[in-house]
C-alpha cells in the first residue's frame, strides 16, 4: 500500500536530509517481496551490525557481496547439477539477490560462512571531521594571539615582522 505524502514543507526547512525524502518518497524500491533467503539484523553494539542469511546449499565462490555506496547487495547463483537425480526436492538451490539500504559512513567489515550462514558484519564509523566540535564564540576585539589583542597596532606590527 503506497500513500502519496508531500515532503515539499519538509525539504524547505532541512538541510542534507534529500536522501531520507527520496527514500520515503520512493517507498519500497531497496526492499523486494522476495522473502528468500531469510535473514537476521542483530545490533551487537552502538555502531555495531551483523547480518545472517541462511544460505545453506550454497559455497563461498557461488555468493557476491558488493558494496557500494549506502546500498549492500548479496546475491547467489547456484551451479547446475544435472548429474543428480532427486525424489523430493526440499533444499532451495535457486539463485537470490537481497538488498540492504546502508546509513552513511557504515562499512562491511567482514563476512563468513560458516553451516550455512552467511555472517557479515557491519561498523558505523563517523569520520572525525563529522563528528560535534563545539564552537568558540568570540568578535574580533575579544580575540588574542601571541598575548596581544587582535586589532591592536602593537598586534599588526607584530604580525607584518612575522609575514616577513
Amino acid at each position: 500500500m503506497r500513500t502519496n505524502v508531500d515532503f515539499t514543507p519538509f525539504r524547505r526547512s532541512t538541510i542534507g536530509f534529500d536522501r531520507l525524502f527520496d527514500l520515503l518518497e520512493n517507498g519500497t524500491s531497496l526492499t523486494s517481496a522476495e522473502n528468500y533467503p531469510p535473514f537476521d539484523l542483530e545490533q551487537e553494539g552502538e555502531d555495531r551490525y551483523r547480518i545472517s542469511l541462511a544460505v545453506a546449499g550454497f559455497r563461498e565462490e557461488e555468493i557476491d557481496i558488493i558494496a557500494k555506496q549506502n546500498l549492500l547487495v548479496v546475491s547467489g547463483r547456484k551451479a547446475e547439477q544435472n548429474d543428480r537425480s532427486f525424489v523430493h526436492r526440499g533444499i532451495a538451490t535457486r539463485s537470490f539477490e537481497r538488498r540492504f539500504a546502508l546509513g552513511d559512513y557504515v562499512q562491511v567489515r567482514e563476512a563468513e560462512l560458516k553451516d550455512g550462514l552467511l555472517s557479515i558484519v557491519l561498523v558505523r564509523e563517523i569520520p572525525e571531521e563529522m563528528k560535534p566540535r563545539k564552537i568558540e564564540i568570540g568578535g574580533s576585539q575579544a580575540r588574542q594571539i601571541g598575548g596581544l589583542q587582535a586589532g591592536s597596532a602593537e598586534n599588526e606590527n607584530a604580525e607584518n615582522e612575522a609575514a616577513a
